[in-house]
């Protein structure tokens, strides 16, 4: 890591007032959860189309919901990283942390972030696809779990390929971008449209913002700062620079 990008980084994190963090897959893959396009990740395993679409869902609803279960099983085993925990203790009186991600785990919330904005849902909650019934919960459901109100189908409370991202989310990721005066994009590979177009929107502010991945990504050359480093070692060297003005350090938490 270059220091004095970190520095700057943590110059700029204590200036702050209003912080806007977009993360990604890579800030879960740290924790243990499995990826979707990076090599060996999840699409390269399964076919997207057959688990993970409403059309998927109709046609094989037992075959969609083995899959959720297991991965909804990995998610009781996995937590927040040393990284989830720093973003968390940055917030304070005087600063706001709003996390947008595109991560369906809960480990933001989970990790204390008092603002998440789910874009695409959260693998811990089920809904019915007939009436408003929602439940958040690992609890295992069954190979194909019907609504206790209605009797219809529950499905798992993400989004979809070919869905709309939810309109609620969407309206407040885009009010803490508008706000903000300084964005990190964390572990994302900055291709998934419409959360691509996030970073657009803070660059076009002219709001400084910093990218932390350890490869170069579509968003690299327009960053204000790109650390090349993984998310958890990135943000405790940030957080070690911010603590010696500000925040007592996390480092004991590693």
């Amino acid at each position: 890591m270059n220091m004095s990008e970190i520095k700057n980084a943590a110059d700029w994190v204590r200036n702050a007032t209003s912080i806007c963090v977009l993360t990604g897959a890579g800030m879960s893959a740290e924790s243990g959860v499995a990826t979707f396009r990076d090599a060996g990740g999840v699409w390269s395993k399964f076919n997207p189309a057959e688990l993970a679409t409403p059309q998927a869902f109709s046609r094989n609803t037992q075959k969609v919901w083995e899959w959720y279960r297991a991965r909804r099983a990995q998610l009781r085993e996995v937590l927040p990283h040393a990284g989830h925990k720093v973003l968390a203790r940055w917030e304070t009186p005087s600063r706001r942390v709003n996390v947008v991600t595109q991560n369906v785990d809960g480990l933001h919330i989970q990790a204390g972030s008092s603002s998440v904005i789910e874009l695409h849902g959260r693998l811990r909650a089920v809904r019915c696809v007939a009436c408003p019934f929602e439940i958040d919960s690992l609890d295992d459901l069954g190979e194909d779990p019907l609504c206790p109100r209605c009797h219809q189908r529950l499905r798992p409370g993400v989004v979809w390929f070919g869905e709309m991202l939810p309109s609620g989310a969407w309206d407040e990721a885009m009010r803490a971008i508008a706000v903000c005066d300084l964005a990190l994009v964390i572990g994302t590979s900055g291709v998934v449209q419409p959360a691509a177009s996030l970073a657009d929107a803070v660059l076009d502010r002219g709001v400084r913002l910093i990218e932390i991945n350890p490869n170069v990504s579509e968003l690299s050359n327009r960053a204000t700062i790109a650390i090349r480093a993984g998310c958890r070692d990135a943000l405790l060297a940030i957080d070690a620079q911010v603590s010696l003005w500000d925040l007592p350090s996390i480092q004991s938490l590693t």
